[in-house]
């Protein structure tokens, strides 16, 4: 299975000179975690939800959890908080590609970039554990059919 038929090809993006408010609009409505850092189409760094959470501090991560719908962010731009030398992949890669990468360097999501650096999407360890848990369940439910006796269904 390849990165491109299970990345997220609708990727939200940000720019290293807008406000760190953008990013937790983004993280905190559109429910996504990883957001690439984009230069003309091109991918110069990543900025996740820790990565704010570090910024804004626990006392107003507990505002945020608890609900309450004043925030004021600290006016930082988002080069200030994003990691640059970002790893990535190509769409052609394998997804055990993906998954061994992101385990080796204990991260969360790999943009996915064509030859020229441009974006094309993201694949996070949701989506690879979402392809897992699907072929894996595929595998048990054969595994049950074996045991009982049923040859195909």
């Amino acid at each position: 299975m390849r990165v491109e038929d299970i990345m997220t090809k609708k990727v939200f993006t940000v720019e290293q000179h807008d406000l760190i408010d953008r990013v937790f609009f983004l993280i905190h409505y559109e429910k996504i975690r990883h957001l690439p850092v984009v230069e003309k189409g091109k991918v110069i760094g990543i900025v996740s939800d820790r990565d704010l959470y570090k910024v804004l501090g626990p006392k107003n991560n507990s505002n945020v959890v608890e609900g309450r719908s004043e925030l004021h962010v600290i006016p930082k731009k988002v080069q200030n908080i994003m990691h640059r030398g970002v790893i990535t992949i190509a769409p052609d890669a394998y997804v055990s590609e993906a998954a061994a990468t992101m385990a080796n360097n204990r991260i969360g999501a790999l943009p996915v970039i064509d030859k020229d650096h441009k974006l094309l999407g993201i694949i996070s360890a949701t989506d690879i554990l979402r392809v897992f848990s699907k072929i894996e369940k595929a595998n048990e439910e054969r595994e049950k059919r074996i045991m009982a006796g049923i040859s195909h269904k």
